[in-house]
């Protein structure tokens, strides 16, 4: 009886589909990240630069 059990669980979690899309997010997400690495300091440097000439004209 307890193999049985485990055996529908089993195929149960095979089946399943419904934690497949949050998964496909993060692989995006995790993609996404990848890309934009090395573009990192450029753009830190301007932001920063932007936001000093911002400072000092207030």
């Amino acid at each position: 009886m307890q193999l049985q059990r485990i055996l529908q669980h089993c195929k149960n979690f095979i089946t399943r589909k419904d934690g497949a899309s949050g998964i496909e997010y993060a692989l995006i997400a995790a993609m996404v990240a990848v890309v934009l690495v090395p573009f990192v300091p450029t753009i830190s440097g301007k932001i920063t630069t932007m936001f000093t000439a911002i400072s000092g004209a207030l």
